[in-house]
């Protein structure tokens, strides 16, 4: 269950507050596509807010094109990119009547030379996934203020699919999407409206990713003592942003939150002489672990440090696996 903390005292607009949260939470998978979120009622009653504050948040989140209304029933999560598309594919014997036959011989001709069916089944399997590993080409795409979140993104997509993927600027998709002739674009949910309004015209499919939740983080930063020293260090300006807004509003003022990227040495230098508990992602965390090694003469106590997961949920991962024919 979702938990919603608004600071009331806080310099960031209550509904600003809201807004981002829910935000988090289609992201990050907690409000699946489908999912209803809570009546105007039953938040103004967990959160405090006027009922017209929240309808005015949940206005601004249909404007995204991350929720939908539907009159008499509410406010759903809306299914974004290629979800769900592949059970709505015509019947391929009914599309390729000719290239069935084709593969009925090609199989007797496998049997007819003392291969099982088994084998025939494997062999027909490893050409298919080389072919596809070949030929898949994956785009990342991030709007160029936050390439960060796109490292990540590439960074974690190599390692799981084992193939190249290449990081495209949103603001360059429309002239490398030119130059290709298939490919799929993959990009957070916090970008897709924007993918999608590029890659459709050019019938290039757009798959949104949920980002990890953080739920472990959360339970830690919750658990800490007032007027702890807390870091966060990523690649991602605009993952420390949403780290700023979520911590003030679980914690308000009682915490002192200091956030760096790790391509700001001096900032990061700073953050681990101060920093009694460090977050990083996990492309950080060796540069951070170098840079409390390299204070240690300054720093009487070192800093507690947590690697966070992936940025990319691992459901995201293996959806992502099966669209590309990759596992």
């Amino acid at each position: 269950m979702v938990q919603f903390h608004i600071q009331p005292d806080s310099e960031i607009p209550a509904s600003r507050q809201l807004f981002d949260q829910i935000q988090f939470a289609i992201a990050s998978r907690q409000f699946p596509p489908g999912h209803r979120l809570p009546s105007t009622r039953q938040l103004a009653m967990i959160t405090g807010l006027h009922r017209n504050t929240i309808s005015k948040v949940y206005r601004q989140l249909e404007e995204t094109g991350l929720v939908e209304s539907q009159a008499g029933s509410g406010i759903y999560v809306k299914a974004q990119g290629h979800e769900g598309g592949a059970q709505r594919r015509s019947p391929i014997l009914d599309q390729h009547p000719a290239a069935y036959k084709l593969v009925e011989k090609s199989l007797d001709d496998l049997l007819g030379q003392g291969c099982s069916l088994s084998e025939a089944r494997e062999l027909f399997l490893a050409e298919i996934d080389w072919r596809l590993r070949c030929s898949a080409r994956v785009l990342v795409t991030v709007p160029s203020r936050d390439l960060g979140a796109g490292e990540l993104m590439v960074q974690e997509l190599e390692k799981s699919l084992g193939i190249p993927v290449q990081l495209v600027p949103m603001e360059e998709l429309t002239e490398v999407l030119g130059q290709t002739h298939s490919g799929t674009v993959v990009t957070s949910r916090y970008f897709i409206q924007e993918a999608e309004a590029i890659a459709a015209p050019k019938s290039v499919r757009v798959i949104p990713v949920d980002i990890y939740d953080y739920a472990q983080e959360i339970q830690i930063i919750q658990n800490l003592p007032k007027d702890t020293c807390l870091g966060a260090v990523s690649l991602s300006s605009g993952i420390l942003q949403v780290v700023e807004i979520i911590i003030h509003s679980l914690r308000g003022d009682q915490l002192l939150l200091m956030t760096a990227q790790t391509k700001d040495a001096y900032k990061l230098n700073a953050l681990v002489r101060s920093a009694q508990t460090i977050f990083s992602d996990q492309a950080s965390y060796p540069l951070v672990k170098e840079a409390i090694l390299a204070a240690r003469d300054d720093i009487i106590r070192p800093p507690k440090l947590i690697r966070s997961e992936n940025y990319i949920g691992t459901k995201s991962i293996n959806l992502l696996k099966r669209e590309l024919g990759l596992g």
